[in-house]
């Protein structure tokens, strides 16, 4: 009797490693944490952000250095590549990809790039890269011209000028890190229903595949 034990293992092959797989659900956990949950400039949305900054900063150091499939080499965007991928799966055909499909690929740069907005202006609002207690919270969301301490009559109409000058700075940096946050929700919405469309159309399941990092010989990415 033949030994199962090949034929098992040739079943599966591994497409994920744990690094990818950590930074992937850390990055989803804390864009709905921090999306949904949180206030912002709590102590608890910053720490959240650190965590995502880190865990951002973790794996595009990864596509450099970590494994085959993760690197950025093994999924360049391809405009040509996502047409024909969603010709694919309209046509009921399955071409197999070494890392992240083409149209998944865009999603992936794009939810990077958000993230990474997020994170700098995050970081701008709160004039530290070390995480602030809550004393310092509160000075970072107070406003500069309040703050500001007039040492004679001759330099306050400058201070004036200079806490309004900042405060507009900061207003627009605000503005930014919303927008960037309520759009990095809206791909994920779009990430999150891309998945759940092709892998019922191509059969295949792609959420599983991050959590195990595994798939089966003939499925795809």
């Amino acid at each position: 009797m033949a030994d199962p034990s090949p034929t098992a293992t040739a079943q599966e092959q591994r497409i994920w490693d744990p690094i990818v797989r950590i930074t992937h659900w850390l990055i989803a956990l804390a864009i709905l944490i921090n999306g949904l949950i949180t206030e912002g400039g709590s102590l608890v949305h910053i720490w959240v952000g650190y965590v995502a900054l880190a865990m951002l900063v973790l794996r595009l150091l990864w596509g450099f250095v970590g494994t085959e499939e993760a690197r950025f080499r093994a999924f360049p965007p391809s405009v040509s590549g996502a047409r024909r991928h969603v010709g694919d799966l309209l046509a009921g055909q399955h071409r197999p990809h070494r890392s992240h499909n083409p149209l998944g690929t865009w999603m992936v740069y794009a939810l990077w790039a958000t993230l990474s907005v997020i994170v700098v202006t995050g970081l701008l609002q709160e004039g530290t890269l070390f995480p602030p207690t809550s004393v310092e919270v509160s000075v970072a969301q107070e406003p500069t011209a309040t703050r500001s301490a007039y040492e004679d009559d001759d330099g306050e109409e400058r201070e004036d000028y200079d806490g309004e000058e900042h405060d507009d700075e900061e207003g627009v940096v605000a503005e930014i890190h919303e927008i960037a946050a309520n759009l990095i929700l809206i791909l994920a919405a779009l990430h999150v229903g891309g998945v759940i469309m092709e892998s019922r159309l191509s059969g295949t399941n792609l959420a599983a595949q991050m959590v195990t990092g595994r798939r089966r010989t003939g499925e795809r990415a």
